[in-house]
Protein backbone atom coordinates (compact mmCIF):
# COMPACT_ATOMS: atom_id res chain seq x y z
CA UNK A 1 0.00 0.00 0.00
CA UNK A 2 1.69 3.20 -1.18
CA UNK A 3 0.44 6.73 -0.58
CA UNK A 4 1.73 9.69 -2.63
CA UNK A 5 1.22 13.27 -1.59
CA UNK A 6 2.37 16.66 -2.80
CA UNK A 7 4.50 18.48 -0.26
CA UNK A 8 1.87 20.79 1.16
CA UNK A 9 4.26 23.06 3.03
CA UNK A 10 6.06 23.84 -0.23
CA UNK A 11 2.92 24.68 -2.16
CA UNK A 12 1.93 23.69 -5.67
CA UNK A 13 4.89 22.61 -7.77
CA UNK A 14 6.89 21.12 -4.92
CA UNK A 15 8.64 17.74 -5.13
CA UNK A 16 6.77 14.53 -4.41
CA UNK A 17 7.93 11.49 -2.45
CA UNK A 18 6.96 7.85 -2.85
CA UNK A 19 8.46 5.33 -0.42
CA UNK A 20 8.25 1.68 -1.44
CA UNK A 21 9.01 -1.00 1.15
CA UNK A 22 10.50 -4.36 0.23
CA UNK A 23 7.73 -6.97 0.01
CA UNK A 24 6.99 -9.34 2.88
CA UNK A 25 6.82 -9.06 6.64
CA UNK A 26 9.84 -8.14 8.75
CA UNK A 27 10.53 -9.67 12.17
CA UNK A 28 11.18 -7.55 15.28
CA UNK A 29 14.87 -6.68 15.36
CA UNK A 30 15.05 -7.42 11.63
CA UNK A 31 16.10 -5.26 8.71
CA UNK A 32 13.49 -3.17 6.91
CA UNK A 33 14.62 -2.13 3.43
CA UNK A 34 13.16 -0.21 0.55
CA UNK A 35 13.51 2.80 -1.71
CA UNK A 36 12.53 6.45 -1.33
CA UNK A 37 11.63 7.76 -4.79
CA UNK A 38 11.74 11.52 -5.28
CA UNK A 39 10.39 13.48 -8.21
CA UNK A 40 11.35 17.11 -8.70
CA UNK A 41 8.75 19.85 -8.89
CA UNK A 42 8.55 23.03 -10.95
CA UNK A 43 11.92 24.25 -9.72
CA UNK A 44 15.15 23.13 -8.09
CA UNK A 45 14.96 22.07 -4.44
CA UNK A 46 17.62 21.31 -1.83
CA UNK A 47 16.69 18.11 0.03
CA UNK A 48 18.33 18.55 3.44
CA UNK A 49 17.15 15.39 5.18
CA UNK A 50 15.09 12.29 4.36
CA UNK A 51 13.75 10.79 7.56
CA UNK A 52 11.71 7.64 8.16
CA UNK A 53 9.43 7.50 11.19
CA UNK A 54 7.96 4.27 12.56
CA UNK A 55 4.45 5.04 13.78
CA UNK A 56 1.77 3.01 15.51
CA UNK A 57 -1.86 3.49 16.41
CA UNK A 58 -2.13 2.92 20.16
CA UNK A 59 -4.85 3.04 22.78
CA UNK A 60 -4.55 5.08 25.96
CA UNK A 61 -6.69 4.66 29.07
CA UNK A 62 -7.53 7.66 31.23
CA UNK A 63 -10.18 8.91 33.62
CA UNK A 64 -12.52 9.89 30.81
CA UNK A 65 -12.26 6.45 29.21
CA UNK A 66 -10.16 5.37 26.24
CA UNK A 67 -8.72 7.19 23.25
CA UNK A 68 -6.55 6.35 20.26
CA UNK A 69 -3.58 8.23 18.88
CA UNK A 70 -0.59 7.91 16.59
CA UNK A 71 2.73 7.30 18.36
CA UNK A 72 6.19 7.68 16.78
CA UNK A 73 8.43 4.93 18.16
CA UNK A 74 11.61 5.30 16.10
CA UNK A 75 13.24 7.63 13.56
CA UNK A 76 15.97 7.07 10.97
CA UNK A 77 17.72 9.62 8.76
CA UNK A 78 18.29 7.72 5.50
CA UNK A 79 19.46 10.46 3.16
CA UNK A 80 19.82 14.14 2.42
CA UNK A 81 22.31 16.72 1.28
CA UNK A 82 21.20 16.54 -2.34
CA UNK A 83 19.78 18.93 -4.89
CA UNK A 84 16.72 17.80 -6.81
CA UNK A 85 16.50 19.52 -10.17
CA UNK A 86 13.22 20.51 -11.80
CA UNK A 87 11.34 17.38 -12.90
CA UNK A 88 14.28 15.11 -12.01
CA UNK A 89 13.85 11.67 -10.46
CA UNK A 90 16.08 10.32 -7.73
CA UNK A 91 15.91 7.15 -5.60
CA UNK A 92 17.46 6.62 -2.18
CA UNK A 93 17.79 2.98 -0.99
CA UNK A 94 17.64 2.31 2.73
CA UNK A 95 18.02 -0.48 5.26
CA UNK A 96 17.09 0.14 8.90
CA UNK A 97 16.79 -2.18 11.90
CA UNK A 98 13.42 -2.40 13.63
CA UNK A 99 13.29 -2.16 17.43
CA UNK A 100 13.15 -5.55 19.11
CA UNK A 101 9.84 -4.67 20.77
CA UNK A 102 8.14 -3.80 17.48
CA UNK A 103 4.61 -5.31 17.68
CA UNK A 104 3.70 -8.14 15.35
CA UNK A 105 0.92 -7.38 12.89
CA UNK A 106 0.32 -10.83 11.44
CA UNK A 107 0.37 -14.50 12.39
CA UNK A 108 0.33 -17.35 9.86
CA UNK A 109 -0.07 -14.68 7.20
CA UNK A 110 -3.29 -13.34 8.74
CA UNK A 111 -3.59 -9.77 10.07
CA UNK A 112 -4.13 -9.35 13.81
CA UNK A 113 -5.63 -5.86 13.69
CA UNK A 114 -2.43 -4.02 14.68
CA UNK A 115 -1.66 -1.10 12.37
CA UNK A 116 1.92 0.17 11.99
CA UNK A 117 3.26 2.59 9.43
CA UNK A 118 6.46 3.98 7.95
CA UNK A 119 6.15 7.72 7.42
CA UNK A 120 8.61 9.59 5.21
CA UNK A 121 9.53 13.13 6.18
CA UNK A 122 11.37 15.49 3.84
CA UNK A 123 13.24 18.53 5.07
CA UNK A 124 13.41 20.95 2.15
CA UNK A 125 14.81 24.48 2.45
CA UNK A 126 14.04 24.60 6.15
CA UNK A 127 10.46 23.28 5.75
CA UNK A 128 9.38 19.80 6.85
CA UNK A 129 6.55 17.72 5.50
CA UNK A 130 5.27 14.21 6.12
CA UNK A 131 5.21 13.27 2.47
CA UNK A 132 4.40 9.54 2.41
CA UNK A 133 2.89 6.89 4.66
CA UNK A 134 3.14 3.14 4.09
CA UNK A 135 1.74 0.24 6.04
CA UNK A 136 4.35 -1.88 7.83
CA UNK A 137 3.94 -5.67 8.13
CA UNK A 138 5.73 -7.39 11.01
CA UNK A 139 5.79 -11.16 11.51
CA UNK A 140 6.69 -13.03 14.71
CA UNK A 141 10.12 -14.06 15.88
CA UNK A 142 10.61 -17.84 16.13
CA UNK A 143 10.11 -17.81 19.91
CA UNK A 144 6.94 -15.74 19.57
CA UNK A 145 5.57 -18.05 16.91
CA UNK A 146 6.47 -21.15 18.93
CA UNK A 147 4.76 -19.81 22.06
CA UNK A 148 1.61 -18.81 20.16
CA UNK A 149 1.56 -22.15 18.36
CA UNK A 150 1.66 -23.88 21.73
CA UNK A 151 -1.27 -21.81 22.99
CA UNK A 152 -3.18 -22.87 19.87
CA UNK A 153 -2.32 -26.55 20.36
CA UNK A 154 -3.44 -26.36 23.99
CA UNK A 155 -6.86 -25.13 22.86
CA UNK A 156 -6.60 -21.36 23.29
CA UNK A 157 -8.16 -19.19 20.58
CA UNK A 158 -7.37 -15.75 19.21
CA UNK A 159 -9.75 -13.00 20.38
CA UNK A 160 -8.05 -9.69 19.51
CA UNK A 161 -4.81 -7.72 19.66
CA UNK A 162 -4.13 -4.10 20.49
CA UNK A 163 -1.43 -1.65 21.52
CA UNK A 164 -1.64 -0.10 24.98
CA UNK A 165 0.10 3.21 25.61
CA UNK A 166 2.07 3.00 28.88
CA UNK A 167 4.64 0.78 30.54
CA UNK A 168 4.58 -2.53 32.41
CA UNK A 169 6.31 -1.94 35.73
CA UNK A 170 9.31 -4.07 36.60
CA UNK A 171 10.08 -5.08 33.02
CA UNK A 172 12.77 -3.99 30.62
CA UNK A 173 10.22 -2.40 28.28
CA UNK A 174 11.76 0.17 25.92
CA UNK A 175 8.90 1.42 23.73
CA UNK A 176 6.21 3.81 25.02
CA UNK A 177 3.53 1.16 24.41
CA UNK A 178 3.15 -2.62 24.59
CA UNK A 179 1.18 -5.17 22.61
CA UNK A 180 -1.51 -7.34 24.17
CA UNK A 181 -2.68 -10.46 22.35
CA UNK A 182 -5.95 -11.57 23.93
CA UNK A 183 -6.77 -15.27 23.87
CA UNK A 184 -9.92 -17.16 24.73
CA UNK A 185 -9.31 -19.88 27.33
CA UNK A 186 -8.74 -23.51 26.45
CA UNK A 187 -11.58 -25.79 27.61
CA UNK A 188 -9.55 -27.13 30.53
CA UNK A 189 -9.13 -23.57 31.88
CA UNK A 190 -12.50 -22.10 30.95
CA UNK A 191 -13.88 -22.50 34.48
CA UNK A 192 -10.93 -20.53 35.92
CA UNK A 193 -10.34 -17.65 33.49
CA UNK A 194 -12.31 -15.47 31.09
CA UNK A 195 -9.30 -14.69 28.89
CA UNK A 196 -5.53 -14.50 28.96
CA UNK A 197 -3.44 -11.62 27.58
CA UNK A 198 0.04 -12.25 26.20
CA UNK A 199 2.70 -9.54 25.89
CA UNK A 200 6.11 -10.15 24.30
CA UNK A 201 9.05 -7.90 25.20
CA UNK A 202 11.94 -9.00 23.00
CA UNK A 203 15.64 -8.22 23.41
CA UNK A 204 18.66 -9.32 21.36
CA UNK A 205 19.18 -12.22 23.76
CA UNK A 206 15.67 -13.47 24.36
CA UNK A 207 12.08 -12.76 25.15
CA UNK A 208 10.24 -11.64 28.25
CA UNK A 209 6.70 -12.99 28.20
CA UNK A 210 4.08 -11.29 30.37
CA UNK A 211 0.85 -13.21 30.96
CA UNK A 212 -2.22 -11.63 32.47
CA UNK A 213 -5.23 -13.80 33.21
CA UNK A 214 -8.70 -12.40 33.83
CA UNK A 215 -9.71 -14.88 36.51
CA UNK A 216 -13.30 -15.82 37.17
CA UNK A 217 -14.80 -15.15 40.57
CA UNK A 218 -16.25 -17.82 42.82
CA UNK A 219 -19.51 -17.96 44.71
CA UNK A 220 -18.13 -15.81 47.52
CA UNK A 221 -15.35 -13.96 45.70
CA UNK A 222 -15.00 -11.55 42.84
CA UNK A 223 -12.82 -12.08 39.79
CA UNK A 224 -9.42 -10.43 39.48
CA UNK A 225 -6.34 -10.23 37.27
CA UNK A 226 -3.27 -12.39 37.87
CA UNK A 227 0.01 -11.35 36.23
CA UNK A 228 3.11 -13.48 35.77
CA UNK A 229 6.34 -13.00 33.80
CA UNK A 230 8.66 -15.52 32.15
CA UNK A 231 11.80 -15.36 30.05
CA UNK A 232 13.10 -17.58 27.28
CA UNK A 233 16.20 -17.33 25.08
CA UNK A 234 16.03 -17.13 21.30
CA UNK A 235 18.42 -20.08 21.11
CA UNK A 236 15.98 -22.26 23.06
CA UNK A 237 13.33 -22.22 20.35
CA UNK A 238 14.20 -25.72 19.07
CA UNK A 239 15.10 -27.17 22.48
CA UNK A 240 11.90 -26.44 24.35
CA UNK A 241 8.86 -28.64 24.71
CA UNK A 242 6.66 -25.63 24.06
CA UNK A 243 3.34 -27.23 24.91
CA UNK A 244 4.63 -28.31 28.31
CA UNK A 245 6.35 -24.97 28.90
CA UNK A 246 3.33 -22.82 28.00
CA UNK A 247 0.96 -25.08 29.93
CA UNK A 248 3.24 -24.59 32.94
CA UNK A 249 3.12 -20.83 32.46
CA UNK A 250 -0.68 -20.81 32.46
CA UNK A 251 -0.89 -23.05 35.52
CA UNK A 252 1.53 -20.81 37.38
CA UNK A 253 -0.54 -17.74 36.55
CA UNK A 254 -3.60 -19.47 37.99
CA UNK A 255 -1.78 -20.69 41.10
CA UNK A 256 -0.35 -17.33 42.18
CA UNK A 257 -2.55 -15.21 44.37
CA UNK A 258 0.16 -13.37 46.19
CA UNK A 259 3.46 -11.84 45.19
CA UNK A 260 6.91 -13.34 45.71
CA UNK A 261 10.39 -12.05 44.97
CA UNK A 262 13.13 -13.61 42.88
CA UNK A 263 14.76 -13.49 39.46
CA UNK A 264 15.08 -15.98 36.62
CA UNK A 265 17.59 -16.41 33.84
CA UNK A 266 16.75 -17.02 30.19
CA UNK A 267 15.11 -20.38 29.69
CA UNK A 268 13.38 -20.12 33.08
CA UNK A 269 10.22 -18.47 34.27
CA UNK A 270 9.21 -16.34 37.21
CA UNK A 271 5.80 -15.28 38.35
CA UNK A 272 4.15 -12.69 40.52
CA UNK A 273 2.83 -9.17 40.13
CA UNK A 274 4.31 -6.51 37.83
CA UNK A 275 6.80 -5.66 40.56
CA UNK A 276 7.33 -9.02 42.28
CA UNK A 277 8.40 -12.42 40.97
CA UNK A 278 8.89 -16.07 41.90
CA UNK A 279 11.59 -18.31 40.45
CA UNK A 280 10.35 -21.23 38.37
CA UNK A 281 12.47 -23.53 36.21
CA UNK A 282 11.30 -24.06 32.64
CA UNK A 283 11.67 -27.41 30.88
CA UNK A 284 14.25 -28.12 28.20
CA UNK A 285 12.91 -31.41 26.88
CA UNK A 286 12.80 -31.72 23.12
CA UNK A 287 9.38 -31.32 21.59
CA UNK A 288 7.75 -31.02 18.18
CA UNK A 289 9.60 -28.81 15.74
CA UNK A 290 8.24 -25.40 14.88
CA UNK A 291 7.53 -26.48 11.31
CA UNK A 292 5.38 -29.37 12.49
CA UNK A 293 3.59 -27.21 15.01
CA UNK A 294 2.63 -24.55 12.47
CA UNK A 295 -0.07 -26.71 10.91
CA UNK A 296 -1.60 -27.54 14.29
CA UNK A 297 -1.23 -23.99 15.55
CA UNK A 298 -2.92 -22.64 12.45
CA UNK A 299 -5.88 -24.84 13.26
CA UNK A 300 -6.01 -23.28 16.72
CA UNK A 301 -5.10 -19.62 17.08
CA UNK A 302 -5.44 -18.75 13.41
CA UNK A 303 -9.02 -19.99 13.27
CA UNK A 304 -10.17 -16.81 15.00
CA UNK A 305 -8.36 -14.72 12.42
CA UNK A 306 -9.35 -16.67 9.33
CA UNK A 307 -12.92 -16.86 10.62
CA UNK A 308 -13.35 -13.16 9.90
CA UNK A 309 -13.49 -11.92 13.49
CA UNK A 310 -11.00 -9.15 12.79
CA UNK A 311 -11.04 -8.80 9.02
CA UNK A 312 -13.52 -5.91 8.94
CA UNK A 313 -11.89 -4.24 11.95
CA UNK A 314 -8.50 -4.37 10.26
CA UNK A 315 -9.83 -2.49 7.23
CA UNK A 316 -11.45 0.13 9.45
CA UNK A 317 -8.30 0.55 11.55
CA UNK A 318 -6.13 1.02 8.47
CA UNK A 319 -8.47 3.66 7.11
CA UNK A 320 -8.74 5.48 10.43
CA UNK A 321 -4.97 5.35 10.91
CA UNK A 322 -4.08 6.98 7.60
CA UNK A 323 -7.02 9.40 7.51
CA UNK A 324 -6.52 10.48 11.10
CA UNK A 325 -2.79 10.92 10.63
CA UNK A 326 -3.18 13.89 8.31
CA UNK A 327 -5.43 15.61 10.82
CA UNK A 328 -3.16 14.89 13.77
CA UNK A 329 -0.06 16.10 11.96
CA UNK A 330 -1.61 19.14 10.32
CA UNK A 331 -0.21 21.52 12.90
CA UNK A 332 3.35 20.24 12.86
CA UNK A 333 6.25 22.06 11.30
Amino acid sequence: MVFKRLLGSLGVGGPTVDTVLAPGAVAPGGVLSGQVHLRGGSGDFAIEHITLELVARAEAEHEEGESHGVVVFDRFVVGGGLRLAEGAEHSVPFSVVLPWETPITELYGQQLGIVLGVRTELSVAGAKDKGDLDQLAVGPLPVQEAALEAFGQLGFGFRSADLEYGRIGGTGQQLPFYQEIELTPAPQYAHDINEIEVTFLATPGGMEVVLEADKRGGLFSSGHDAVTRFTVAHDDVHRQDWNTLVDGWVRQVLEHRSAYGSHAAYGQGHGGSHEDHQHHAGGHRSGPGVGTAVAVGAAGLAVGVVGGLVAAEVVDEVGDFFEGDDEDEGGED
